[in-house]
């Protein structure tokens, strides 16, 4: 009985020490950048997978229907092809960025420090920390700009479904289809020397209902959400990032005090 009371013990320290090894690691999880790292992630994965697709959809709806002639477009369909490969290096890049911003907020949680008595910082540690508070402020304001641009092809394919779905209106009173037009040179997407440049009527009923516009029009909205998402996610980092240096200079300062 004494030697199933003492293993009982023991049983119940383990368990004990196995808890507050848990609650331990569970509080050194940086859960704001992690949070924002999961967002970025899928931000940026929206914005540059969609908006890729949705760029290749709208060089063919201008192709087929607004500019028949390759040289009028020329300049648009070399800046589109330039897009998309950026699109390839802000994956690449936010990818990484994520993930070194995440090391960083694990490196400097509280509970990390705890578990690490001799825990100390170094003038190199604290420059690294605010160079990526730096850069994650500027990275946020550049963002803010993505997602403003990514906002305009969202608003001329919405000025075109809403013609078409007015077009369609039983109560609207039609005479003259063909009056009702959507010029995108009016946008400066393509010159004004372009042909036709511009749809009417039935036809530009017939390119609203092909799988080209309804595809794009969709993927733009969700890049535009994507790019919203990762917006979030870099003003979370920013909160994030701006605590992780405050923490690091005040352990600098504490570390000080103590030596005198």
């Amino acid at each position: 009985m004494e030697t199933t009371s003492e293993e009982n013990q023991e049983q119940s320290l383990e368990r004990k020490g196995c808890f507050e090894c848990c609650i331990k690691c569970l509080g050194g999880v940086p859960y704001a950048s992690l949070v924002a790292t999961i967002l970025c992630f899928s931000g940026v994965a929206l914005f540059c997978g969609c908006g890729h697709v949705a760029l290749t959809g709208t060089i063919t709806i201008l192709e087929n229907h607004f500019s028949k002639i390759p040289a009028d477009h020329a300049m648009l369909t070399d800046v589109i092809q330039l897009l998309q490969y950026v699109i390839y290096g802000l994956a690449s890049f936010f990818f990484l960025y994520g993930i070194i911003l995440l090391a960083e907020g694990f490196y400097t949680t509280s509970a990390v420090k705890e578990l690490h008595s001799e825990f100390k910082t170094t003038i190199c540690g604290r420059c690294i920390s605010g160079m990526f508070v730096f850069l994650t402020y500027v990275l946020g304001v550049a963002w803010l700009g993505v997602f403003g641009f990514s906002a305009v092809p969202v608003f001329l394919f919405y000025n075109m479904w809403s013609t078409c779905a007015a077009m369609r209106s039983p109560t609207a009173n039609l005479t003259d289809l063909d009056s009702i037009c959507v010029d995108v040179r009016q946008y400066g997407i393509i010159p004004w020397s372009a042909t036709p440049g511009k749809a009417c009527g039935s036809t530009l009923g017939d390119i609203c209902n092909t799988s080209e516009f309804y595809l794009s029009y969709h993927l733009f909205i969700v890049a535009c959400a994507g790019a919203g998402a990762t917006v979030i996610a870099l003003l979370i980092y920013m909160m994030a990032t701006t605590y992780n240096f405050a923490v690091l200079k005040f352990k600098s300062r504490e570390d000080c005090c103590t030596k005198f």
